[in-house]
Order: structure tokens, then sequence, then C-alpha cells
């Protein structure tokens, strides 16, 4: 009877364990993080620098890829007005503890312009970050957490900053925004003249010529 009772007694516990919520602590895990421009649809831009300072002071130059994630889909929408899907793939930035800062200047290829700006990124966008790949999605439990921890910096004409990061289910979640500036020397610093890294795409004027920036819209 004993035995019995043991038997049960493991088979609840065991119950218990497989429907309870899944820590994701021993799942595989990326020691860094990925650091990931995004721009609204048309809005293309061009990162000239980006720097990061983490939570230990330190400063890690050049942190991120010189494009951002967008497209250009069909003319009968819209589409750039807001941020649209916040995806795309990033750079590990190698060596960093969790973000507090991040620096970037970038050239903004639809207004022909180039800004520079700071972004704060608070305590609770790190701490999301972290659950991101020590706790399982509840929705999936069955499914391992996240590799990587992800932070989306969005990058938008008139200098709009935004940050998002992704939470343990994979959604973004907007954590930080900011206004940058004109940048007084130009695209390159002046060091090319005033040449910008791409002309403006014949399907983004088509684009603008029939609807316009949306400014204020991000």
């Amino acid at each position: 009877m004993k035995a019995v009772i043991a038997l049960l007694g493991a088979l609840l516990m065991s119950g218990c364990q497989i429907g309870g919520p899944e820590t994701g602590e021993n799942d595989p895990k990326y020691p860094w993080w990925e650091l990931v421009f995004v721009e609204p649809n048309y809005m293309k831009v061009w990162v000239e620098d980006s720097s990061v300072l983490d939570i230990n002071n330190r400063m890690f130059f050049r942190a991120g890829k010189a494009t951002a994630a967008s497209g250009e889909p069909k003319l009968t929408t819209e589409s750039a007005r807001g941020w649209g899907a916040v995806t795309g793939s990033g750079i590990p930035v190698t060596g960093a503890d969790l973000p507090k800062l991040i620096f970037v200047r970038w050239q903004s290829i639809s207004e022909q312009k180039t800004y520079k700006g700071f972004i704060e990124i608070p305590e609770e966008a790190r701490q999301l970050m972290v659950r991101s790949t020590h706790q399982r999605c509840p929705k999936t439990p069955e499914r391992t957490a996240r590799y990587m921890a992800s932070l989306y910096v969005g990058l938008a004409p008139g200098g709009v900053l935004q940050a998002w990061v992704r939470d343990s289910c994979h959604s973004p979640v907007k954590v930080s925004s900011a206004q940058g500036e004109i940048e007084p020397l130009g695209p390159q610093q002046g060091k090319h003249g005033d040449r910008y890294a791409y002309p403006v795409s014949e399907k983004a004027k088509r684009y603008i010529e029939k609807y316009g920036i949306p400014y204020g819209s991000w």
C-alpha cells in the first residue's frame, strides 16, 4: 500500500511539473544580446555609427549593422504610418552586459538628412530581456525559451528613436522613445561632401508623392 501511495505521489508531482510554467533556466542560451535597427516602410535609413553603454558603464563602439529592417509593400495602403512589424536580425554586442544607453547617428534617406541621438534603456526593459531567455512562454511551455535576448531600435524621419525588447512569447514590447537632432556636419560628418549612402528609391519617391512622410505617426 505504501508503495502505491508513493507511486501516486510521484505521478502527481510529475504532472504538476509538466502542467506548471517552465522556467527555461536550463534551456540553451547565447551569452550576449543582439542590437537590431528597424525603420518604417519606405523610410530607408543608413546607420553611420552606433554605440552601446552597458550597465557597467563600458562603451562598445560600432555595435550594430549599417542597415535596418523594413519593406516597400504595395502602394495601395499608407504603410509607412506607424512602425508596422518590429522584426529583423541584428548583431550580438559581444562582451556587453545589459544595455543602459544607445547612441546612433544615421542618414534618413527619404529626407536626405542626417540625425544623431541617444535613447535610454530602462530597468524594466533589461528585466524583460533576461526573462525572455530564462522563462518559457506560458502559452507554449513545451518550447524552449528564446536563445538570445534582442533590443530593437527604430529610426524614423524627423529624428525619432524608439526601442522595443521581445518578451518570453516573442512579442515586441515598447520600452523607450527619444528625439534626436540634426547632425550639423551632414552625412558622414562631411567627409564625403553631401553624398548620402543611397538615393531615394523610385518606389519610395512614388509613395512619398502619394502619401507624404507621416511625421508624428512614430
